[in-house]
């Protein structure tokens, strides 16, 4: 029993020592969160890095495939995280685009992951009919998304335990399309084995300085 609590413990502190933060909140996001009525999440741009072992047997339309299902993965774990907070009373009268109408509707104009950042946020959010658009790039040598592993046919056990991830997420105004809220964060250790697992841990404390969610 003390080897396991020692080994929660160091695995804590490890994480936590690893851990870099840069935010940065427009100071004036929280009155303009107020007239927001509807945002939406779009695919996360992602990188990831594998050893030259892993990336021996890997065809370069592989490795495409496992970065989009990533990048996918980790937008409909935002839009989980954020009705979560719904659903607990701690997100502002709001409503979150649903990833399968913002792929619909992104796909009606030929808008799709290899292509969305030759579009700027406020284009995106007009097109999207939303008052702000979430977007942003993450990084990471070990694929979580159930849907990277079906991609490749591997499980997600073969790629090891420990995770170094690097998010970057912006949230841009679609009126104006200034830049409301921006959260950069690195993590490296043992962070869970989902998109999930890993947005909860990389938004607990950020969440406190989202106008969206700072009841939480």
């Amino acid at each position: 029993m003390k080897k396991l609590l020692f080994s929660i413990l160091f695995l804590t502190i490890t994480v936590g020592a690893n851990a870099q933060t840069n935010l940065y909140e427009n100071p004036d996001f929280d009155e303009i969160a107020k007239s927001h009525k509807k945002i939406a999440v779009v695919p996360f741009k992602t990188q990831v890095k594998l050893r030259p072992k892993q990336m021996k047997d890997m065809s370069n339309e592989q490795l495409h495939k496992l970065e989009k299902a990533e990048g996918e993965g980790i937008q409909t774990a935002m839009y989980s995280w954020f009705l979560k907070r719904k659903k607990r009373g701690k997100l502002l009268s709001l409503e979150v685009q649903d990833p399968k109408v913002t792929t619909a509707l992104l796909k009606r104009k030929e808008i799709d992951y290899d292509n969305i950042t030759d579009y700027t946020p406020k284009e995106l959010a007009d097109l999207l009919e939303v008052d702000a658009v979430i977007s942003g790039d993450f990084e990471t040598n070990k694929p979580m998304s159930e849907g990277a592993s079906v991609a490749l046919g591997v499980l997600f056990g073969a790629w090891g335990s420990t995770n170094n991830a690097v998010i970057n997420m912006t949230v841009h105004n679609a009126l104006d399309g200034i830049l409301l809220w921006n959260y950069n964060k690195k993590v490296r250790g043992s962070i869970g084995s989902s998109p999930e697992d890993l947005i909860n841990i990389l938004m607990r404390k950020a969440s406190r300085r989202l106008a969206y969610t700072k009841n939480d």
